[in-house]
This record gives C-alpha cells, sequence and structure tokens, in this order.
C-alpha cells in the first residue's frame, strides 16, 4: 500500500488523492497530522484568520494521526510525531511512504523511521535552485537536507526549477519522476467560464470601468509577492499609454495593505465599497477586493484580463498562474518565480522579465495589453499541469515498483 503524510487538507492535493481513489488501481491511505484549513484559524501572511469554504475530505481514504502539534505552523517543530508511527504503517501495509516536503520535523521522523524498517521512500517538495542562493549558511543548510534526501528512492518533480535542484545536488535523474504542479483545471475553467456573463457586474460592482484592461493580483500583500513593484509599473505604463485606461484588481490581504492604496487611486475597497478618485490623481486606478475563498474566486478570473505575478525567489512555483491559465487568463510573471519556465516562457518569453526590474515589467505588462495571447494556447499548454498527470505519473510509478518487487522475489 502506498501511504501519503502530508501536514493538512490542502486545496491543491486533495484533487490528487481523489483522482487516486478514482482509478481503483493503487491501494492508498492519505495520514493528515492537522485539521489546518478545516477551521477558522490565523494565517498571517494574509493577516486574518481563514477556512477553505469547498470539501476537503470526500472521495478518498484519509485519516488523522495523533501527533505533536506546536502553537506556531511556520516553525519547523510545529507537528512532531508521537511513537507508534511505523506500526501503524506495519498494520496497514505500506510498502511506499510519501511525503509531502521536508519543512516539518514530523517528515524527517517519518522518513527515518519507514527507511529503517524497509519502506520505499517517495519525496514531493517545492524546492528549486532560485529558492535555496545565498552563502555558508545556504551550504550548511543543504549539508544538512542531504541526510533527508539520500533515503529518498524517487522525487516526483513538480517542473523544471524543481528538478534542476535535485540534479545541483547530485541525484540521479533516474531517480526523477514528472510529477508536475497543478490544479484542478476544470473547477477553474467551470467557475470562470460561469462568472462570464456577470464580468460587466462584476466590474460595476468594484469599480472598475467596463473598457479599463485589468490587471489582477491573487495572493498576500507581503514583501517577497513583490506588490509595489506592479504599482510603480502599472503608474508608469499609464504615463506611456495615456489614452489607454488601465486597473488594478487585488485580492488578497496582508501587511502591506496599507502601502498598496496609499501609492493607488482606490475606486474600491471591501470595507468602503466603490469611489471616485479625483480625476488629477495620477496613482494607478485600482480596486481592492479582500480575500476570495476558492468557491468565488472564479468571478476575479473572469474580471480581469491579466494576472501579475512579480514575486521574488521565494516563490517556489505560484499556483495562481495555474489557476489563471486554466482560467483562459494571460500572466505576467517574475523571471524568479519557479513556475516561469514551465508555464510562461514556453508561450510567451516576453511576458517574463528580472525580478526588480520595473522598467521590464513595464514592457511586459505592454506586451499583454498591446498583444494578449490567445486563449486556446493557453489552455492546451496548462492541461499538461493539470492533477491529472500527478496522479497518472504516481500511478505508474507504483505499478512500476511493485512490478519490480516482485520480479526481484521470483530470482531469489
Amino acid at each position: 500500500m502506498l501511504a501519503i503524510l502530508t501536514t493538512h487538507p490542502i486545496q491543491y492535493q486533495v484533487p490528487i488523492w481523489r483522482g487516486l481513489a478514482a482509478r481503483g488501481d493503487v491501494p492508498f491511505k492519505v495520514y493528515f497530522m492537522s485539521d489546518q484549513g478545516l477551521r477558522a484559524s490565523f494565517d498571517p501572511g494574509f493577516g486574518r484568520a481563514l477556512a477553505w469554504d469547498i470539501d476537503l475530505l470526500s472521495g478518498y481514504p484519509h485519516e488523522f494521526m495523533d501527533v505533536h502539534i506546536g502553537p506556531q505552523q511556520d516553525r519547523f517543530t510545529w507537528l512532531r510525531l508521537k511513537p507508534g508511527f511505523i506500526d501503524r504503517l506495519r498494520a496497514d501495509g505500506v510498502s511506499v511512504l510519501w511525503v509531502n516536503g521536508w519543512q516539518v520535523l514530523a517528515y524527517w521522523q517519518a522518513v527515518r523511521a519507514a527507511k529503517r524498517c524497509g519502506i520505499e521512500i517517495w519525496l514531493r517538495g517545492e524546492t528549486n535552485r532560485r529558492s535555496n542562493r545565498g552563502g555558508l549558511a545556504q551550504s550548511l543548510k543543504w549539508l544538512l537536507l542531504r541526510r533527508l534526501l539520500n533515503r529518498v528512492d524517487r522525487f516526483l518533480t513538480i517542473g523544471s526549477a524543481n528538478r534542476a535542484f535535485y540534479l545541483r545536488l547530485g541525484y540521479r535523474r533516474e531517480q526523477m519522476v514528472m510529477a508536475p504542479y497543478g490544479v484542478d483545471n476544470r473547477r477553474f475553467a467551470e467557475q470562470a467560464g460561469a462568472a462570464q456573463s456577470a464580468r460587466d457586474a462584476l466590474r460595476a460592482r468594484w469599480g472598475i470601468p467596463s473598457d479599463a484592461f485589468c490587471f489582477l493580483s491573487v495572493g498576500k500583500f507581503v514583501p517577497k509577492k513583490r506588490p509595489l513593484d506592479l504599482v510603480a509599473a502599472v503608474a508608469e505604463l499609464q504615463r506611456r499609454l495615456p489614452q489607454r485606461r488601465l486597473h488594478i484588481l487585488w485580492v488578497g490581504s496582508g501587511e502591506l495593505a496599507a502601502a498598496l492604496q496609499a501609492g493607488c487611486a482606490v475606486a474600491y475597497d471591501d470595507a468602503g465599497g466603490v469611489r471616485i478618485p479625483a480625476p488629477a490623481d495620477q496613482r494607478p486606478a485600482a480596486s481592492f477586493v479582500g480575500f476570495i475563498n476558492q468557491s468565488e474566486i472564479g468571478k476575479a478570473y473572469a474580471t480581469a484580463d491579466a494576472l501579475v505575478l512579480p514575486s521574488d525567489a521565494k516563490e517556489t512555483w505560484g499556483l495562481v498562474v495555474n489557476e489563471a491559465m486554466a482560467s483562459g487568463l494571460p500572466c505576467v510573471v517574475s523571471a524568479a518565480c519557479g513556475c516561469a519556465e514551465d508555464l510562461v516562457q514556453p508561450l510567451r518569453p516576453d511576458l517574463c522579465f528580472p525580478v526588480g526590474d520595473i522598467d521590464a515589467l513595464v514592457n511586459a505588462l505592454a506586451a499583454v495589453v498591446g498583444d494578449p495571447p490567445p486563449v486556446e494556447p493557453l489552455l492546451r499548454h496548462i492541461d499538461h499541469f493539470d492533477v491529472a498527470r500527478t496522479v497518472e505519473a504516481v500511478a505508474a510509478l507504483y505499478h512500476e515498483r511493485c512490478a519490480e518487487r516482485a520480479a526481484n522475489q521470483d530470482g531469489k
């Protein structure tokens, strides 16, 4: 049996678990260590309590483990295993353990214990070379990380930058299986499609002119996302294109909210509703709609004309790009983002730019305004990064390993 160990029910992972269950040919169970996301809890990035508003538990076998849970979710020691984990795996007949990263101590404990018992280890993480640059401290971190990675039998790589990270550390390409990072493309396409008929009404509700080209930002207002770069770039683009009406739609919240509102001519905010900016205000027009949950986010994608993600290298992927492309929306992305070379550069390299280079970002924004890519190529390309691709890859790998073990037993 395949045991999948993960921190908590995550909206991007659950479609994978359901897909495996729907196939019916891979015996597995998901072991959760926390119920985060099922109940409202404080998210420091968003600066508010939130819980996802979609079903995250039905349609696949799972259980919640009894573990030590610390008070701070961003700490390495947040989740720690209690004695008896290996006994549970043995009782369930587990032959393969899949862990989803190394950000909590429990993953390290699980890998060490399972390996000692002859259980094969698969690992799927987000880290890439760009997100792990740095001097002596980073080199020491890599040395420590090798103690975990050396126990891994197969790496489920999420994309090109992630694969390059493992290759850089000296692991063999044969150990790697592409299990692309993705979302439930169908759900986002259906949400956006259903919201298209309400596009004009949504724009009116949020203070977005019907003729404006609307740039969309979805996520936390935190430094690594570099949202102020978007403010500066749209302001400059508006100066270059005085006859073209531009607008920014901000979906999210966080510590930079006040700075973003100060830098924009606010046409709408979720607390005060529609405003009318002064005609002479040279700041970029913007609407702040707050956090939008999963069941409603398609409205934002249907309302906007392009997503922009200016993040630095700490953005190990950027799943909002998957969401936007699945919704038929073009994306302008910093080349530092983990998804850039897989999702955006192959289609439109002019929509990628060096992180922090405002002039280059202005040029990329101008490119998408002047020549937006057609929807069909976007949808064809993002189909390669649907969760179904990961389901197929995992199932094929599981059956391959079962066949190898059977052959080894026959040969003894």
